[in-house]
């Protein structure tokens, strides 16, 4: 796969995020993605399969009343691409951090997208 159809896989599933579409943004997933999500460094949250994966992007859609992820540069290696991205989002509820509904999120993270043939096979997102 080239680099302009692993970027055209990954606009598809930001479009998915930010529009609240979880069936979009797995629409390019491995039945057996492994999803992590690393903050500070540690990883904070650790799913495998596409029904756990769906399972909690259908809970996250409640924390946010909307949310914007925007690919800022991409860079690709031989099987990953890994993307750079700004995002913003409005609180939809309290959190135990102290951060109330309405609160606004600010921040700049990474994603890394490794492939196997035309299906994403794991996603890490970084913050």
């Amino acid at each position: 796969m080239d680099t302009h159809q692993r970027e055209y896989i990954i606009h598809q599933y930001i479009e998915g995020y930010n529009q609240f579409d979880v069936a979009k943004m797995v629409a390019h997933f491995d039945e057996s993605i492994v999803f992590e999500n690393v903050s500070g460094g540690e990883v904070n949250l650790s799913l495998q399969g596409i029904e756990a994966f769906k399972q909690q992007a259908e809970q996250a859609t409640a924390y946010f009343s909307s949310r914007k992820q925007t690919p800022i540069s991409f860079q690709h290696q031989a099987n990953q691409t890994e993307v750079t991205l700004d995002y913003h989002a409005i609180l939809a509820m309290d959190f135990p951090t102290g951060q109330k509904i309405g609160d606004e999120l600010a921040l700049q993270g990474k994603s890394v997208f490794t492939f196997s043939g035309d299906k994403v096979i794991k996603l890490v997102d970084i913050s």
